[in-house]
């Protein structure tokens, strides 16, 4: 008898071994994480390729009052190393515009010995006209909506096919281009005025550069599935530095 209780509770415990494992063969799925929720550090050291604009992004402040906060004039000029506080302080009113183009982190320049002949000056960050209307960045259908009360997803997903057209959806200036914030893959962020900005990510080229003036509706970069697991543009609107749904400014189709 007691061999048989014996055999009996390994084979009970054999049994449930094997449909524990059945139930451990689906995978996973990727999941996007999208400026993923982190509690913001009292400071931040710039390495090589932020821009303040990036910066900002990443931790949802508005990009003046980071600048506020730090004693940093426009262009919002940033060095590997150095050491911001991530908070927003008091932007003197009217806001002062922003005249040259974002500097990327580098250097900074050696001391001038000797006085060399002006140059012309860089290209003002132009300001999408006031009744200018937003447009879709993309041609496909939604699949994923803004979730107003999470971290995790703070614009839309556009489905497309990899090497498809983005294009602007506004006019503005380009403040970021590059792959340096976590499950945006390539990204690339459009400022539009003092309040707005527009983040595309996943492509799988980028074919506009920091500094660079582009027009509503122009090609800025080729769709992909870079940072995430299926082609898809990631699409986001910042006001303030706050992301809003862009649901409510795209025109319905």
């Amino acid at each position: 008898m007691r061999r048989l209780a014996g055999k009996s509770i390994a084979t009970l415990l054999l049994m449930a071994s094997l449909s524990a494992c059945a139930a451990n063969t689906n995978r996973a799925p990727i999941v996007d994480r999208y400026n993923p929720s982190e509690q913001r550090p009292d400071y931040y050291v710039v390495s090589r390729g932020d821009t303040l604009f990036s910066i900002a992004f990443r931790y949802g402040l508005d990009v003046q009052g980071l600048a506020a906060a730090n004693t940093i004039r426009a262009p919002y000029t940033i060095y590997p190393g150095q050491r911001l506080r991530l908070r927003e302080g008091r932007v003197p009113a009217p806001r002062p515009s922003v005249s040259t183009k974002p500097i990327v982190a580098s250097k900074p320049p050696p001391k001038a010995v000797s006085k060399s002949p002006s140059k012309p000056k860089t290209p003002p960050l132009q300001s999408a006209p006031a009744n200018e209307s937003w447009r879709w960045p993309a041609a496909g259908p939604v699949l994923r909506a803004f979730v107003a009360t999470s971290q995790a997803h703070k614009g839309i997903d556009i489905k497309g096919k990899m090497g498809e057209s983005v294009k602007a959806s506004r006019s503005g200036t380009v403040v970021y281009a590059g792959s340096g914030l976590v499950g945006y893959g390539n990204l690339l962020i459009l400022k539009h005025s003092e309040r707005y900005l527009s983040a595309y990510g996943h492509n799988r080229r980028l074919l506009v550069k920091e500094g660079d003036i582009v027009k509503a509706g122009q090609v800025i970069a080729e769709l992909g599935d870079s940072g995430t697991d299926t082609a898809k543009l990631h699409f986001e609107i910042r006001v303030d530095g706050k992301p809003v749904d862009p649901l409510r400014l795209l025109p319905r189709r």
